[in-house]
């Protein structure tokens, strides 16, 4: 994964020090900063104009399909009631995640149909 263009600042006019705002030179095909004060114009040094980078981890549990307590292959459970209604029987299964080689994790479904609550312990 590569770091991206790294850090992309606001620049400023080197004549009136006002900004300089993006735009494209369309016959030479290239990225500019140009003054909308007094003119001035430069190439850009990085065609990247914004950056936005996104470093979440997703939470597992809201990927997990509260149908799948009707899946008649899923294993189900009496011994861990479930902690949102105290319902006591359950669907589980281990993820099929990257994650699943570095650690068993059981997910657990609630079989209550007003509630399917999700849960791991």
């Amino acid at each position: 994964m590569s770091a991206g263009p790294g850090f992309v600042g606001i620049k400023f006019c080197p004549e009136c020090n006002n900004m300089l705002y993006p735009r494209e030179d369309k016959e030479h095909r290239q990225l500019l900063y140009s003054c909308r004060n007094c003119e001035h114009k430069q190439v850009a040094d990085n065609p990247c104009i914004y950056v936005n980078k996104l470093m979440h981890e997703v939470d597992e549990l809201t990927q997990i399909v509260a149908d799948v307590v009707h899946d008649p292959t899923l294993p189900k459970t009496e011994d861990h009631p479930c902690p949102k209604c105290g319902y006591n029987q359950a669907v589980f299964f281990q993820a099929q995640t990257r994650r699943a080689e570095e650690e068993m994790r059981l997910y657990y479904v609630c079989m209550d149909s007003t509630c399917g609550h999700r849960w791991t312990e």
